[in-house]
């Protein structure tokens, strides 16, 4: 009876541990604000780990989600996909634009305006949101601000007859739009926001909040959150009042597909990974049955294309880059003595030069890298010129001819025939006089299996 007792009690304590821990675990999952971080270029793989931190958020019951943001723009249809998580997010949204000296430029300010609490630091700005063309080429004038007449068109002139790009004019109005609908929806300054795309307007932190463009300033997380506590926000159309006042922020991590996605689609990674690829392929053919090249190559392309098929790209730019990696590896199969290799490399620089040349945030190629790459490509030519002509000017490396003018070891003493060592064979010879064991002699000429010797050198 007494161990029954002893058992019972036991249990009763693990149960009653449990059941602390499960309350705890709660609390903190009830006090929970997941903080999300964007520092760079907006693109696929932004949009990824946005639209993942919000589904976590809601899974583990958060309080809040704070998108911490310092970006220069990016891509428009990431933008919208982030755009339309904040929005369709039953967990309020923070974006807070920080630290001291950051931008929400272009494609940040759509986000900015979209979020349930737009907030940001001291001496940050945002604004800039123009769209830019994309596909290369050039830019498409933006048409002009509503009400204002375009010069040499007369007043009367209709609206087709207005000159400028009709793709321009359709890109301009649907993100005017868009971000006044943004802007509308959490009752800020719809008209600042059409300023932002149309002419390019930008603010400081302080005009922000004067102009209606944001909700408050913070000079770090916790005056934010301490701003932010017993707000009454509208959050999928219910009314919710933010308590922060004891909450736990938790950093929300990439996971590793994020972070190989990021790293692919930045245009210089892409650009090797083509390089690579190619020169894989070269190498295999140059060396069949060699396996890892060949595989690596393919590997190498395939995530070319994926990364090149998801960043804008000219593809003028990318056939010459094209075209200059099949110039310098023709220089190896069809000697031109540097022809076809110099034509390489200057196809490839104007190439990478033109590829990324869209105008968009983030997404640009280095000239460092380019011009890194070119200098290889020349040093590589240079190599394979010199190579050449070194090889034409040498003579027969196989068959009888190549052993004229090489040196043999006799074997023996012997007077007119005999026997002499070379390239690891004993060959029948013959010379003009006698040679003793292990000189050196010289081939003179080869008459059937027998081999005319002279005394040589010790070369």
């Amino acid at each position: 009876m007494a161990f029954l007792n002893s058992t019972m009690r036991s249990l009763f304590r693990g149960v009653l541990v449990l059941a602390l821990l499960v309350l705890n675990c709660q609390a903190q999952a009830e006090n929970k604000v997941l903080v999300l971080r964007i520092d760079d270029a907006i693109g696929v793989a932004t949009a990824e780990y946005i639209v993942s931190g919000l589904r976590e958020a809601v899974a583990t019951d958060a309080r809040l989600v704070i998108i911490e943001m310092d970006t220069p723009g990016g891509l428009v249809e990431p933008m919208r996909d982030i755009v339309k998580g904040i929005l369709s997010s039953p967990v309020p949204v923070v974006t807070y634009v920080t630290p001291a000296g950051a931008r929400a430029d272009s494609a940040g300010t759509y986000i900015l305006l979209a979020s349930h609490i737009a907030a940001m630091a001291p001496t940050t700005h945002l604004g800039a949101a123009t769209p830019v063309a994309l596909g290369g080429g050039d830019k498409p004038e933006p048409p002009l601000p509503l009400g204002r007449k375009q010069e040499g068109v007369d007043d009367d002139a209709s609206s087709d007859e207005v000159p400028g790009d009709a793709m321009g004019r359709k890109i301009l109005n649907d993100s005017i739009a868009y971000i006044r609908g943004l802007a509308e929806a959490h009752g800020r300054n719809a008209d600042w926001a059409e300023d932002a795309v149309r002419d390019a307007a930008t603010l400081t932190a302080d005009e922000a909040l004067d102009l209606n463009v944001i909700d408050l300033i913070a000079s770090d997380v916790d005056h934010l959150l301490g701003k932010l506590n017993g707000l009454e926000l509208i959050v999928n159309n219910k009314t919710v009042v933010l308590d922060t006042s004891d909450v736990q922020l938790v950093p929300y991590e990439a996971g590793w597909r994020i972070k190989v996605l990021s790293t692919i689609t930045h245009p210089e990674i892409a650009l090797l990974l083509l390089l690579i690829g190619i020169y894989g392929l070269v190498f295999e053919g140059w060396n069949p049955g060699a396996v890892l090249p060949g595989v690596a190559g393919v590997i190498c392309l395939l995530l070319a294309a994926y990364a090149l098929q998801i960043i804008p790209v000219n593809f003028a730019g990318l056939a010459l880059i094209i075209v200059g990696l099949i110039l310098i590896v023709a220089e190896a199969f069809v000697p031109s003595f540097g022809a076809l290799g110099i034509g390489g490399v200057a196809a490839f620089v104007f190439g990478a030069i033109m590829m990324f040349d869209s105008g968009i945030p983030g997404f640009g190629i280095s000239l460092t890298f380019v011009i890194s790459f070119a200098v290889l490509s020349a040093f590589f030519v240079f190599w394979i010129v010199t190579y050449i002509l070194k090889l034409r000017s040498r003579g027969p490396v196989s068959g009888l001819d190549s052993m004229i003018g090489r040196n043999a070891t006799a074997l023996g003493d012997f007077t007119k025939r005999g026997f002499v060592w070379m390239d690891g064979e004993s060959w029948s010879a013959e010379i003009d006089g006698a040679a003793i064991k292990d000189q050196k002699l010289r081939v003179v000429r080869v008459e059937g299996l027998t081999l005319i010797v002279e005394p040589g050198t010790e070369q």
